[in-house]
């Protein structure tokens, strides 16, 4: 079976996770985001010389994920994408990874061409791998 990682804000953490265990319910191998935020680390509270350390170390597990999965989806509800999700699809698309999205409203064309289609469902997903 193929494997997936899946990029996206940590704001649809819940949407994340969700799309997640649907993924691994059908057998998929899920690579997820951490989430730091979301996950209960309180950014805030981080000081302010450990924060480039803490968001260096996000962003590399995340690239390795990008690199270990066949397939990459942005889970971009409403066509949102955040700074760190469009560095990660530029990196898939680096890597030659195809990128499904789930939102097709991203008002950012240079995001948007380089997205390989709109998947709204893991089960849609899964014809995909």
């Amino acid at each position: 079976m193929k494997s997936v990682v899946i990029c996206g804000s940590s704001r649809f953490f819940k949407e994340i996770r969700g799309f997640a265990k649907k993924l691994k319910d059908l057998g998929v191998v899920v690579y997820e985001p951490h989430l730091y935020r979301a996950s209960g680390g309180i950014w805030e509270n981080i000081p302010d010389f450990d924060k480039p350390f803490v968001a260096s170390g996000l962003t590399h597990d995340h690239f390795y994920k990008i690199r270990m999965a066949d397939v990459v989806y942005v889970l971009n509800k409403d066509g949102y994408s955040g700074v760190s999700t469009s560095m990660e699809i530029a990196y898939a698309v680096a890597l030659n990874k195809p990128v499904y999205a789930f939102s097709d409203q991203d008002k950012e064309i240079c995001r948007k061409i380089l997205f390989s289609g709109i998947v709204s469902t893991p089960e849609d997903l899964l014809k995909y791998l």
